[in-house]
């Protein structure tokens, strides 16, 4: 049988039939970075981006073409607050499907926890984050995004996943006029 060279054309095993496939999700995956020392978390205050601008995150940050999520997470948290961590000590705490919120689409996101580092935080993109700071689990901030405050929720209660489908109120703040523009 010659080999097709698409993904929407398929042939049913029990039949021997040509068929369509359905569109396929194109998640975007992204890893989040729970530094957690001293029942604190550190948090960053997002600025200049147009995502979520004024609200409070981890440090996080896709997973690029040819990395692994480890990998991902070690050169995000280089990049962004200047530290190392080893990646096997590095614990996936939380895992997330989000439905598409915004023109960019479903989201998977991986919530790494990670209690040792080398390196003090500090803040590496003054040009996306305008503050970077300590949090008590107990008194983190309103403005914190809604999907890291799931996550970061759902890791102190020990559920592993969650789908969080659409929502109005999980829109970017910044284009809830028009979210899919």
């Amino acid at each position: 049988m010659q080999h097709l060279h698409t993904a929407h054309i398929f042939m049913t095993e029990s039949t021997g039939n040509i068929g369509q496939v359905k569109d396929r999700h194109k998640a975007v995956p992204a890893v989040y970075l729970i530094l957690h020392r001293d029942g604190g978390i550190l948090l960053s205050r997002r600025i200049n981006t147009g995502y979520y601008d004024g609200w409070y995150t981890v440090p996080s940050g896709h997973i690029e073409a040819g990395e692994l999520p480890l990998q991902a997470m070690a050169r995000e948290a280089m990049e962004e607050i200047s530290i190392t961590f080893d990646p096997a000590a590095a614990r996936l705490v939380h895992t997330m499907y989000r439905a598409k919120h915004d023109k960019t689409g479903e989201r998977v996101d991986l919530f790494f926890l990670v209690e040792q580092w080398q390196g003090e935080p500090q803040n590496r993109e003054p040009h996306k984050c305008d503050e970077l700071r300590w949090f008590s689990l107990d008194a983190l901030p309103a403005n914190l995004m809604h999907h890291v405050a799931i996550g970061i929720r759902n890791w102190r209660g020990g559920m592993p996943y969650a789908e969080i489908p659409f929502t109005p109120d999980h829109v970017n703040p910044n284009h809830r006029s028009a979210p899919f523009e």
